[in-house]
């Protein structure tokens, strides 16, 4: 599975801005109001509810009853409320499957919020501009902070080094960021990609365990919390060592094609991995996530259909000790 019209696909800019922000128009906000929504939340979700306050807005999963994901969120409170953003394409299905377990819930309700857009913002410097003071108190991925018209939120770092954040603009109008800066949602996608966080599409949805999207490394799920639906699959795989596939990062040094999300890896003849997330650059490059078996990752591994191209592993900004364990239980 290649894509290899020009128009269907973005393209970012390499090398990518060390300030810049974009409008995020592929996500939707819902939110979750009444007094079932911590209950309702916390039953369906990989994050305890009661560690999200308007300091800390993590990250968090929702898996099928076998551990697979649906949904990759992050979770912000506002008020009595709880904020999510789910990828635009996903959005009906999302809902549709969590508001069967909403009518048990009377009161609570989960609904679309037109007026709320989600900016991403590369650089400390963009961010202060648009926070109108030093940022102290953003040290680490999802620590939070609330302005007069939104939430801001540090996420993830690229593994080069470049700070990156959220904005959940809340309040009409626009935001207070310079047009010069303003950059494309590709270019989000590629810092996304280059901070190593995947996103699920409707290819990928229900492929993965939400570790093997290295989830629990970006602060997405929650080991200590109660049952969720999905748990026992996933506390199972994390307490008893039985990750045997992760996500990694790659580079293509020049492709005319850009691989889409469900395209198979293959070390030779054997297939060993799965696309989720690619971005195609103005050089030419390609960067990519993969979930590839930990087994299989030191081989020369390639895009199905793409046999004459090699992929080159990049880092990720954070650690991945599973594969250390996972190669000394196969060992």
């Amino acid at each position: 599975m290649t894509n290899t019209d020009a128009s269907v696909s973005a393209v970012a800019e390499y090398p990518l801005p060390d300030n810049g922000w974009a409008d995020l128009d592929n996500r939707v906000v819902v939110c979750v109001s009444g007094p079932g929504t911590d209950k309702f939340l916390q039953g369906q979700f990989s994050q305890n509810l009661d560690e999200v306050i308007p300091e800390h807005s993590p990250r968090a999963a929702a898996a099928t009853p076998k551990g697979r994901a649906y949904c990759l969120t992050r979770m912000v409170r506002s008020g009595d409320d709880i904020l999510m953003d789910f990828p635009a394409e996903l959005a009906d299905d999302i809902i549709s499957h969590l508001r069967k377990y909403l009518m048990l819930f009377r009161g609570t309700t989960m609904e679309v919020v037109q007026e709320t857009k989600i900016i991403g913002i590369l650089g400390n410097g963009m961010a202060e501009t648009l926070a109108g003071k030093p940022l102290d108190s953003l040290k680490e991925p999802g620590d939070a902070c609330t302005l007069p018209d939104g939430i801001l939120v540090k996420t993830q770092s690229t593994a080069e080094g470049t700070p990156r954040f959220e904005f959940w603009h809340t309040k009409e109008g626009e935001a207070a960021l310079p047009a010069s800066a303003r950059m494309s949602a590709a270019d989000w996608q590629a810092s996304e990609i280059a901070a190593g966080v995947a996103s699920l599409t409707t290819a990928t949805q229900e492929s993965f365990v939400p570790q093997m999207l290295n989830w629990q490394h970006v602060g997405g799920v929650h080991f200590k919390k109660g049952c969720y639906t999905g748990q026992e699959v996933i506390a199972r795989m994390h307490f008893l060592g039985q990750l045997k596939k992760s996500l990694f990062r790659f580079r293509i040094e020049q492709s005319e094609d850009l691989p889409t999300p469900g395209t198979a890896l293959f070390a030779g003849e054997r297939s060993v991995g799965e696309v989720v997330n690619a971005i195609k650059y103005r050089d030419g490059s390609v960067e990519l996530l993969a979930v590839v078996r930990h087994d299989a990752a030191e081989n020369a591994l390639h895009p199905e259909s793409l046999s004459q191209v090699t992929l080159e592993p990049m880092p990720l900004p954070y650690p991945v000790p599973e594969r250390e364990k996972s190669a000394q239980s196969d060992t």
